[in-house]
C-alpha cells in the first residue's frame, strides 16, 4: 500500500465525510497472516455476517473452503460452478424439493442471466479483506468498499461523477452481495475506465447490514483520482457543509 496515499484518504475523509464510517478493502494473497485465515464453517454461512467484522477493525482472510456459500466461491474467484438446480433456487423452485428465492421470474431467465453475467477467477489462493486503516505496507488492495448511508451515498456518487463526461460512470448491477462488492469492482479494476458499484440490494444478504446501509465500491485506480478531486470539488461548497454537518451530528 502506498502509504502516502493511505494517509492522504484519512485526511480528507475526515476533513469531507467527519463521521463517517472507514471503508474496508479487499486483495488477493498466496500468504495471508495465518491467524486472519476464517475457518470451515460447518454449515451455510453469508461472506457479510463475517464482514461485519472487518468493518469493526478484524482482518480476515477466505480461500474456497472457508467461504460457507456457493455463490461467494463462486463470486470471489474461487468455482465457476454453481449449486444444483441453481435456475430454480433463483427462480420459483421445484415443489417439495427445493423452495426458490423468486428473484427471477424463470428458470430460462436464469439461464441466460448467467451465461450472459461476467466471470472473475481468483488470482491467488486467498481474498483478505481489512479496514483501510488497518492496510500494511505490504499490502495491495484492489477495490475499496463503502458501506455507507444516504448521505455518504450522495457525497460518493457526486465526487465519482465529478470528471465523468457521461451518465456511466456509476453502476449497479443485479447481484449477490458478495457478487457486488468482489465480482463487479474487482472487473472494473481491470478496465481502462473503471467504474464504481453500488450494491447489498440482495435481500438474502441484506440481513447482515444495517437497514439504512448500501455498498458503493470503489476500484483503486478510481479512488485515487476521486481524492485527487476532493479540494476541487462540490465537497468545498457550502452545499456540502449542510450535508457533512448531518454526517457529523446523525439523529
Amino acid at each position: 500500500m502506498d502509504l502516502a496515499f493511505q494517509e492522504d484518504f484519512l485526511a480528507r475523509w475526515k476533513k469531507y465525510f467527519d463521521g463517517a464510517e472507514l471503508p474496508i478493502v479487499f486483495f488477493y494473497s498466496g500468504d495471508p497472516d495465518p491467524g486472519s485465515v476464517v475457518k470451515r464453517p460447518k454449515g451455510h454461512r453469508c461472506v457479510m455476517a463475517d464482514l461485519g467484522r472487518v468493518r469493526k477493525g478484524k482482518d480476515l482472510a477466505f480461500d474456497a473452503r472457508s467461504l460457507g456459500c456457493g455463490g461467494a466461491q463462486r463470486y470471489c474467484g474461487f468455482t465457476p460452478q454453481m449449486r444444483e438446480n441453481f435456475e430454480y433456487f433463483l427462480s420459483y423452485g421445484i415443489p417439495g424439493k427445493l423452495e426458490g428465492e423468486r428473484y427471477k421470474k424463470s428458470p430460462e431467465i436464469v439461464r441466460d442471466f448467467l451465461a450472459a453475467g461476467p466471470t472473475l477467477k481468483a488470482p491467488k489462493p486467498t481474498i483478505v479483506f481489512k479496514r483501510w486503516d488497518r492496510l500494511g505496507r505490504e499490502d495491495e488492495p484492489g477495490v475499496a468498499i463503502f458501506f455507507c448511508r444516504p448521505d455518504v451515498m450522495a457525497g460518493l456518487f457526486t465526487l465519482a461523477s465529478f470528471d465523468e463526461r457521461d451518465q456511466g460512470g456509476v453502476i449497479a448491477p443485479f447481484a449477490a452481495g458478495c457478487g457486488s462488492i468482489v465480482l463487479f469492482p474487482w472487473l472494473e479494476q481491470q478496465a481502462a475506465r473503471p467504474r464504481c458499484v453500488i450494491g447489498m440490494f440482495d435481500v438474502s444478504a441484506r440481513p447482515f447490514v444495517e437497514g439504512s446501509v448500501l455498498t458503493f465500491s470503489v476500484p483503486m485506480r478510481k479512488l485515487r483520482t476521486m481524492v485527487g478531486n476532493m479540494d476541487e470539488s462540490f465537497l468545498i461548497t457550502p452545499s456540502w457543509a449542510k450535508v457533512r454537518r448531518r454526517i457529523s451530528h446523525p439523529g
